[in-house]
């Protein structure tokens, strides 16, 4: 038997190119494309591998990479490291996450980083709502159309809470969003054409991942260590490519924890320069000034934006925040948002800086911080002797899973014990292995009780070995 005849014989998968008049990694692309959507190939499916496809075919190594390549970009299909790569599914394209239930049975969910359960959250708005209601012109005002950038009271209002929360900012370098989400996507929507790259951390927000994703976009990972991207991985990474936009959280990322000293910042900054990179600093998981280092908008106020809401703060349901921009990037993002729906709802926005700049809304977000540190010390101490990294502000901890348990099996095994935790493969940018480590949130429970609880069955876990029956061992 020839190569060729051996490779088609254990080949699943064989596309006819035979009458393909566009380039053969293009009509690859195509063929797959109509495979997946006639159901031929199912989600989740692997293909072959570029070798063994390439001799079935006859055709180059070089043309099946740029064939699988260019259906990784185009959302088709995904690629893994030890994995292959496989047809995408139709969930894959948003983060793994589930929407968060209230636990009836006994379980503990420790997976969303949402504000902590609290009374007064909707006892705090429904006053701010009845003020709006009685205030001259406040309804009227919330009724009508308004600037792309947001009402001009809104704006000024916020821009003068975050001045007093050390982040100093006037109203016309604000435009009003429908949430930190929103922002992200706008920021990228506006600023970045389709096929450009974007790089972020090698762990990120999988809201980004998401957003790059549907727009098109080419998203790089950065390597990354305790304190976030490796300045020097970032230098050889634009000197390879050519890169638009840099996503970063400096003061916490979002699953590890990691926190960029002022060097780093620094660092980041100058290559930034250099390379005329945009920087996104996605502020949303808030810290305390006292806790804050400098914002990127102040360090390279010319290609910074920052953005705000207000989910981890007061409610992930009122839908509103913020990017703080410079002037000669506000139109194209006041542009984007036009586009899209005009601009946020003013009823929205004037009820999230009602509240947020409102003294119940201080004994709130006090009593958060408190609760927050109080909480992260007792996962601390539940979870001692483990590999933990965790900002005192943040509402998640990192776990990196001591041998040989893996992160996939552990997430299971914590379910079975009614805990529910999330892995690493949702916040994993592009084909990069995971690492074995899970992200547990600790505000998720009203109580403290429950926290102490869901923590204990997951310490209890780590003391023993994986199943002898499970398949990752």
């Amino acid at each position: 038997m020839t190569i060729q005849t051996k490779a088609r014989a254990r080949c699943h998968w064989l596309p006819d190119l035979d009458a393909a008049a566009a380039p053969l990694y293009q009509a690859l692309v195509e063929r797959l494309a109509a495979d997946i959507a006639a159901g031929t190939l199912a989600p989740g499916e692997r293909l072959p591998p570029q070798r063994l496809l390439a001799d079935a075919l006859k055709v180059t190594v070089g043309t099946i990479t740029r064939a699988y390549r260019e259906a990784e970009r185009r959302g088709l299909v995904e690629a893994k490291v030890g994995s292959g790569t496989r047809v995408r599914s139709l969930a894959s394209d948003a983060p793994s996450f589930h929407h968060l239930s209230q636990a009836t049975d006994g379980s503990v969910d420790l997976s969303l980083s949402v504000p902590i359960p609290h009374p007064m959250r909707a006892q705090q708005l429904a006053a701010v709502m009845e003020r709006l209601a009685h205030r001259p012109g406040a309804i009227d005002a919330a009724l009508a159309y308004h600037p792309e950038q947001g009402s001009q009271t809104s704006r000024e209002r916020l821009a003068d809470w975050l001045t007093e929360q050390g982040l100093p900012m006037a109203a016309d370098e604000l435009i009003l969003t429908s949430g930190g989400q929103h922002a992200d996507y706008l920021a990228l929507q506006a600023l970045v054409q389709p096929g450009e790259a974007v790089a972020s951390a090698a762990m990120t927000y999988p809201g980004m991942i998401a957003a790059a994703r549907q727009l098109g976009l080419k998203h790089l990972a950065v390597p990354m260590d305790d304190q976030g991207i490796l300045p020097q991985a970032l230098e050889r990474l634009c000197l390879q490519q050519k890169i638009r936009l840099l996503y970063l959280m400096p003061e916490h990322n979002n699953p590890t924890g990691a926190r960029m000293g002022q060097a780093r910042r620094e660092a980041i900054v100058e290559i930034a320069r250099r390379h005329d990179l945009l920087l996104v600093e996605d502020g949303v998981q808030f810290v305390t000034a006292e806790r804050r280092g400098v914002p990127l908008y102040r360090l390279a106020p010319e290609r910074s934006l920052y953005i705000f809401s207000v989910s981890k703060l007061l409610a992930g349901g009122l839908r509103m925040g913020a990017i703080h921009a410079p002037a000669n990037l506000m139109s194209r993002l006041a542009a984007a948002l036009r586009a899209q729906y005009w601009a946020t709802p003013e009823l929205m926005a004037s009820a999230a800086v009602e509240w947020l700049t409102s003294p119940e809304a201080k004994t709130l977000i006090d009593w958060q911080w408190q609760e927050v540190a109080e909480r992260q010390q007792l996962l601390a101490e539940r979870l001692k002797g483990h590999e933990i990294s965790a900002h005192p502000c943040s509402f998640y901890a990192w776990l990196t899973l001591p041998e040989p348990w893996r992160a996939v099996d552990f997430v299971a095994r914590a379910a079975e014990r009614g805990v529910t935790v999330i892995g690493a493969d949702p916040f994993c940018v592009g084909s990069q292995p995971a690492p074995q480590a899970v992200r547990i949130c600790v505000t998720p429970p009203a109580e403290r009780a429950q926290l102490d609880e869901g923590l204990t069955r997951l310490a209890a876990l780590l003391d023993e070995e994986p199943r002898r029956d499970s398949p990752l061992v």
